[in-house]
């Protein structure tokens, strides 16, 4: 299971909550500046992006998955986007206090925006603060309830915590939506005999 952690390093974020929040995130989802793309328009082409991912190849899903991302970046804030980056650069160079300065800083300045909590999630996770990392994750599906990488990080962290059956719903929550999320495949097959045969 140590193998797990650098995987959700990787990962924009990591967990969460995640039926709380997929229960009360839907209302809330167009409210994000990521996920409005400044009106009807943006939220239509991001809508079109994640229907294509759930059905593309693995080559397809990696392009189509990296143009999500990069709409999920999209603050609609110069400001936000600047402590966004600070954020991450602080975070490449492992100086995580600084990291969840900017993060928390990012947070106070737009908190509509989930990036802001994904990336304080993340920093959370890096220093081994679970509680706060989860709490930072019911923010990020709250506000985005599509957004595969926070379900995927919260996958992993049920998996670290010895909690397989709810690790494979959010492993297949992800499938839904990014079937070829690195180590999902995986993930998934490890678990299932774990689970096969128990309701979940």
């Amino acid at each position: 299971m140590s193998r797990l952690k650098p995987i959700v390093a990787a990962l924009p974020l990591a967990m969460g909550i995640l039926q709380p929040a997929i229960a009360t995130g839907s209302a809330h989802a167009q409210d994000a500046p990521e996920t409005a793309m400044q009106g009807p328009v943006g939220a239509q082409d991001l809508n079109s992006l994640l229907a294509a991912l759930s059905s593309a190849d693995p080559a397809e899903a990696e392009r189509l998955a990296g143009q999500i991302r990069h709409r999920w970046d999209a603050s609609g804030s110069a400001s936000a986007d600047y402590l966004l980056r600070r954020t991450r650069k602080a975070i490449e160079a492992e100086e995580m206090q600084a990291a969840l300065e900017h993060a928390t800083a990012l947070i106070d300045h737009a908190p509509e925006f989930a990036q802001g909590w994904a990336e304080r999630a993340r920093t959370f996770y890096a220093l081994d603060l679970y509680g706060p990392a989860l709490s930072d994750l019911e923010h990020v599906l709250a506000l985005n309830p599509q957004h595969f990488d926070a379900i995927m990080g919260l996958a992993v962290m049920l998996d670290q915590m010895g909690r397989a059956e709810d690790a494979y719903e959010a492993y297949l929550q992800v499938k839904a939506i990014h079937p070829h999320q690195a180590g999902l495949t995986e993930a998934l097959e490890r678990l299932a005999p774990q689970v096969r045969g128990k309701t979940l």
